[in-house]
């Protein structure tokens, strides 16, 4: 696995080499721009299956009805809005404000969903340092986010900290193929096809340089399982989804 932030394996976009303060204004800037499009280009992305995964997120969370949730970097609440529609009071989180009223929208305007929506409240927060006491939630969920965060053991920390013992930690995020050949293909078509795609659909090629990359720099599903336990979370266990290119990773506090 590339460590994040081993100069060995640079980035082509400026915001792919910032760190700390720089890389979350830049995170933040990111999001806002492609907001509108956001959904679209990731259903795009993963040939239509980023819905499925969701899904099989809030299952492994264990959502209960009248319980609470934390959706943690949130963006448009699409994992929030499937914990509300178990029944759970959800809390979605997010850097960006815009992310956050494009959910808001969606929410309203899908009449499925509008029972649901009133059980979900968008709060603008950072991952790092969340707003919420102790042991607040029975779960905590991220969706693609921890790749954009500064501090990826400081989130998981965060997200572990915030629900009550015997609660879980469930994470869907991009992951690296265990083949040679498959990685290869992987970063072929993220490297290359990602970046057009961004720039027909979102009109961003930068943002959409700046995301596959963040991809191929994150750690592979055996790496991020060890870094759960290390923040205290047990039981850690993890799912590669096509082709190992993602995975859902859960642990218990």
């Amino acid at each position: 696995m590339a460590d994040p932030q081993d100069p060995a394996h640079p980035q082509t976009n400026a915001g792919a080499t910032l760190e700390g303060e720089a890389k979350r204004r830049y995170v933040a800037g990111m999001f806002a721009r492609i907001a509108r499009r956001y959904d679209l280009m990731n259903t795009l992305m993963t040939f239509g299956r980023d819905e499925q995964w969701r899904r099989m997120t809030i299952r492994a969370a264990h959502p209960r009805p009248g319980g609470r949730a934390l959706d943690m970097a949130t963006g448009t609440g699409r994992i929030a809005a499937g914990l509300a529609r178990r029944g759970a009071h959800v809390w979605a989180l997010d850097l960006t404000y815009e992310m956050m009223v494009r959910g808001r929208a969606d929410l309203a305007a899908d009449l499925a969903l509008r029972a649901a929506a009133r059980r979900v409240q968008f709060i603008q927060g950072d991952a790092l340092a969340l707003p919420f006491a102790d042991a607040a939630f029975d779960c905590s969920t991220s969706g693609f986010a921890l790749r954009n965060v500064t501090d990826v053991r400081q989130a998981l920390a965060e997200m572990c900290r915030v629900i009550r013992p015997g609660g879980r930690v469930v994470t869907l995020e991009a992951s690296q193929p265990r083949f040679w050949w498959l990685r290869w293909g992987h970063r072929a078509y993220i490297r290359f096809l990602v970046p057009l795609l961004g720039w027909l659909i979102a009109g961003d090629a930068d943002a959409y340089t700046y995301l596959p990359n963040s991809m191929i720099r994150f750690y592979d599903a055996p790496a991020l399982a060890a870094l759960m336990r290390e923040v205290g979370l047990r039981q850690v266990r993890y799912k590669r989804l096509m082709f190992g290119t993602v995975a859902i990773h859960v642990g218990i506090r």
